[in-house]
This record gives C-alpha cells, structure tokens and sequence, in this order.
C-alpha cells in the first residue's frame, strides 16, 4: 500500500518520479504528491488529490532539479485530502518526507516531543519528519544523524525517502517491515517501492534490509545500519520486462491478466521439470516437507482462497495433513501446532505485512517455511527458508486473477512431486493435465461474450448476490465472491451449498443473484437439490457446470479435467462475471475503491 519513487542526479527528476508514481499507482490512489529540490536550494512540493494524472497535470516537468521524491497514497490516518498527502514537511520546511507505513507510536511521539507543532496534517508522516527536525534542533544534529536519533524512537512499520534543503545533493532512506529498493544508474540513484516504478531507468538494484539508513548522492549509495555499522551489498539485476508492465491493446489490466493464465500455467510447467521432462522440486524442499507431519498454509485475501485448494492438492495426492490459516489471526493468535510443523506462505507481491509477521513468529521458533510467490527478493522470499516463484509476470490489476490461479498451479507441481517422493500412485499425469487445463482456459476465455450478456441481464441492478457450491466448488466460491465484491461492490457472499438451510437462506429474496458452481459427481445432485430450494423462494440461478455433471439449461459448461484442477478452470468464468459486471456498472475495474495491491500495513 502507498508507493515511493526518489531519484537525484537525473536530469528529469520530474518525469523519472511521476512515471514510476504511475507505475505504482495500483499500491493506492487516494492522493499523490512530489517534491523536487534544485542544487541551489530551490524547491517546489506539488500535492493533488485523486490519480497520478491530477498531479502530473499539475507539475511543471521543465523547472530544473536535482532531486526529488514522490509518493502515492492509501489512506490509514485521516482522509484522501491534501494537506493529508504526501511528501510532508517539517514546521519550518528544512525537512521533505514520504512514508509507507504505519507509525504505532505517533501520538506518544506526538506528545512526549512534538507538543509545540502546529500540524496540518491527520498523518503520523507529519509526525515523523517533525521529529527529525525536532532532533536537528534539540540535539544540534546533522539532518542525516537527526534522522538516524529519529528512527531509534520510531516503532511500527516504515518505508521513509528524506530530504534535507540543507543538504541538496543528498537523498535519505531507511525501511522496516515495508519494502524499498535503491537503484543504481549512471550519474543518479533511485529509491522505490517496487523495482517496477523505475525499471525503464535502471535494472541494477539494491536490496535494502529493515533497520538500515541509506545515503544517496548522484554518484554514490553507502548503506549502514541504523547504529552506523557500515553494510556492503551488491546490486542484482531485476528480471523485469518495461512491455510487461502495460496494458497495450487491452482496455485493463485485469482483462490482460486473465488472457495470460493460459500462458502462465505453461511456464511454471515448463520451470518446474527436469532434463527428462517430468515434473520436479528442489529436493531439499521436499525432505523437508516429508520430514514434517503437518502442513500450515498461511496467507490473505485471494491467497488464502488458493490456500484450501492446495490444501486438498496436499492431502489427496501427498497424503499428508495440512491446515489453511489467515495470516492477520495467525500472526497473533497462533494455534496450537503439531510436532513437526512445515510452513507455506502464499503471497503474490511477497510483501504481505499480515503474512510477513506470521513469518516472523515462525522464524522465531525455527520452523522450516516456504514461500510461494511472484518476486524474486521479496521480503516473504528472503525470510523464509525456501521460495518457489509464480513465473507469472507483474499483476497489476488491483483484482487479483493469475496469481490465484499461478499459486494452485505451483502447489499442484509440488503435491504431484510428494507424492512420487514417497512412491504413490498417481491418479492422473499432472504434466499432461495441466497442459489439458491450460487449453482449457482459453476455451472459457474465447467465451467472454456470453458472460457479458449474462452479467448485463441477472448483475448489473442488483445489490447483493450469493456463490454456492460444494467441496472444491466451494473454495471456488469463496474466490469468486471476493473478485465480484472488491470490483462491482455488490455485496456477495459464499456459501457451502449444503449450510444454505441451516440459516443463510433467509436472505434469498425475490430476485436475488445466486450463482452455483457443480463439478463433482458425488455431490452435483446435492446441489442441484439446493438450487431447487432457491429456486423456490425467488432467486435467479446461474450454474456453472463441469462436463459431466452438466443438464440442459446450465449457463456455462467448462470442459473436463480431474477434480483437483477443476478451480483452475471454473474460477476464470467467474472472474469474467466480476469483470464485466465492474465494466457493466462503470467502475474503475483495475481501481476500485478503497484498496491498493501490495498490502504492505497490517
């Protein structure tokens, strides 16, 4: 959530800071803001409410500079206004401040240090950067050591960029618990959020590690930590496409993204073999999984929906145990554990804060973990013991699509693995099957005009519509509620078909949506059952049918795979649903309100 761009050196400061702003505009759009600073001491700080292309509208990308920062904004202390965007100033305007993340102790800073500012801000950021001008004064600090004494009284999570008008040719940095990168270029250095923003400037970066200060000039990046200890890293090489990163014929990136499925099921397939073209895992992972006798998949949101389908992957192929946890209730409500617990995160940025402190809980008691995402160097990824990537290319669309259906993917390959590690049985090619599935998607992704016609006749005037299903269908379920809730706002909830008697029907009214997913034989005739129910008190029923179990009448039928990878299939004709029932209505669809992302605060 929130995105950081900084650059000095450049000779567009502006435009570098602005284009990579864009870039992370999916981290949160409420507000924006750039401040840009000139070697001789002149400044010029911009702040606009609303997308990146308010801002940029009103910035003059001609005014020399040296260096500057940028920020877009997510909200958590006070509303989208600007005087609550950032960057943020000290009172008397020496010191410039952009801020991911969420300060816990702002009021007592606030209070103990600060009783004499005149705030024109709600945010902790203001807090922040006044208590390094605090410092400066008090203490008769450099800008660079009064934002060191700063950091040290500074609890909760921070991504900071800082500038001194004392020192124009000199950009400050420090992060915990929030990701920031420094890249590297030739006569300038960046700071950013996401290697993303900045990848049409450089491909070198620098990871930076929590607890430490970073100093940067045009020419020059000194890393320490915190307490001074000088730290020495090289830079890696981001393995980013710029083209990946737009949208090109596409109308939005989430329509772009659901197109790639069918290509991203075909790379992990392809990154997950070995030189006899069969499916394999790092052995190390698997002797540690095998040496486990319980798996705990942990994750957010859309992950956590893909988690219960890896759960069944686990237990019916690998045979062994596993147990699906929200990462915001695990971090600080832990369950009780079995002997030998094994670890899975499921995160697609890496930078999941909720997931990311449920891993720290981990660490601390020296279980094995693996995390299974789509950056390479995330912070889920360094932290944990192993990492499997996703291969599925930047997701920008706020709606998650390809990660979902990347992490079922990669977890079908490493269950399928298991099982052949401890000598099973296999009850179908998982090679040939994911081949299968991936033609399979783009059957349902050729169909997009029947969705479309559907969503404008049973979606687009209601307020509230119901998922149903059973078993695997109803993990569908719970992922197609959330993709039609977070982008239309039409307030849908999942439902295991067989609980709808035991309460939830009292919500079926005349007319309600109720959409039912049927894939397995030995239960499609119980649900059938249940649509009859709703049926009965008024509802209008879409069902989404695998071959096989369909009748005459269904809406949709997907085409037959095994049972296990029926998600992979079914849930693209219920992100299509979302999709069009958000474009229906005139929604921002890769934009919806009130969320962002990367969910980088807890």
């Amino acid at each position: 959530m929130c995105g950081i761009v900084g650059c000095i050196g450049h000779g567009k400061i502006q435009t570098v800071v602005l284009n990579g702003l864009e870039k992370l505009e999916y981290r949160g759009y409420d507000s924006a803001g750039l401040f840009i600073m000139d070697e001789d001491g002149s400044t010029q700080l911009v702040k606009r409410v609303g997308r990146i292309q308010n801002l940029r509208d009103a910035v003059d990308e001609e005014i020399p500079a040296f260096a500057g920062i940028g920020h877009t904004r997510w909200a958590t202390h006070g509303p989208a206004t600007e005087n609550n965007a950032h960057p943020h100033q000290s009172q008397s305007g020496r010191f410039t401040l952009v801020h991911n993340g969420v300060i816990e102790n702002y009021d007592e800073l606030k209070k103990e240090f600060l009783s004499d500012v005149d705030f024109k801000s709600q945010t902790d950021t203001e807090v922040a950067v006044n208590l390094v001008e605090y410092f400066a004064n008090k203490e008769n600090l450099s800008g660079k050591e009064a934002f060191r004494r700063a950091l040290k009284e500074i609890r909760g999570s921070f991504a900071f960029g800082l500038l001194d008008s004392e020192k124009p040719g000199v950009l400050y940095a420090a992060k915990h618990k929030s990701p920031l990168l420094v890249g590297v270029g030739e006569g300038f250095n960046v700071i950013c959020s996401d290697a993303m923003a900045t990848i049409a400037e450089t491909d070198r970066y620098i990871e930076i590690k929590d607890e430490e200060l970073i100093t940067l000039t045009a020419d020059s990046v000194e890393i320490e930590t915190i307490d001074g200890k000088p730290v020495e890293r090289a830079p890696f090489i981001a393995e980013l496409d710029a083209d990946d990163l737009e949208k090109g014929a596409y109308a939005h990136y989430m329509l772009k993204e659901m197109d790639e499925q069918p290509v991203v099921l075909r790379k992990i397939i392809q990154n997950y073999q070995d030189e006899n073209g069969q499916l394999t895992v790092d052995k190390e992972i698997l002797d540690s999984i095998l040496a486990s006798d319980r798996i705990y998949i942990v994750a957010c949101g859309t992950s956590y929906n893909a988690g219960w389908v890896g759960k069944e992957l686990f237990e019916q192929l690998a045979g062994i145990p596993v147990e699906v946890h929200l990462a915001s209730e695990f971090a600080y409500h832990q369950p009780l554990l079995s002997q030998k617990p094994f670890f899975i995160f499921l995160s697609q940025s890496g930078e999941t804060a909720d997931s990311r402190q449920a891993l720290v809980k981990v660490n601390e008691q020296n279980y094995p973990s693996l995390t299974i995402t789509n950056v390479k160097g995330s912070t889920l990824s360094r932290e944990a013991t192993y990492t499997l990537l996703l291969h599925a290319g930047p997701e920008i669309a706020v709606a998650s699509t390809k990660a979902y259906t990347a992490q079922i993917t990669v977890m079908a390959v490493v269950s399928d693995a298991l099982r052949a590690a401890k000598g099973l049985v296999a009850p179908f090619d998982m090679k040939h099957e994911l081949g299968v599935v991936a033609a399979s998607i783009e059957g349902v992704l050729s169909d997009k005009q029947a969705v479309q016609d559907l969503v404008k006749e049973r979606l687009l005037e209601t307020r509230n519509a119901f998922y149903i299903g059973r078993h695997l269908d109803y993990y569908v379920a719970m992922e197609a509620a959330l993709k039609l809730k977070e982008i239309s706002y039409v307030q849908t909830e999942s439902f295991a078909a067989g609980e709808l008697k035991h309460g939830t029907i009292a919500l079926i009214e005349e007319g309600t949506p109720v959409i039912a997913l049927l894939s397995e034989p030995v239960v499609a005739s119980h649900t059938r059952g249940n649509i009859q129910e709703v049926k009965a008190r008024g509802a209008v029923v879409t069902t989404i049918a695998m071959e096989g179990v369909e009748q005459e009448g269904d809406d949709f039928v997907v085409p037959a795979v095994p049972i296990l990878l029926v998600p992979l299939v079914s849930v693209v004709v219920t992100q299509l649903i979302a999709y069009y029932t958000s474009l229906g209505k005139g929604l921002d669809v890769d934009k919806p309100r009130n969320l962002a992302k990367s969910v980088t605060v807890e």
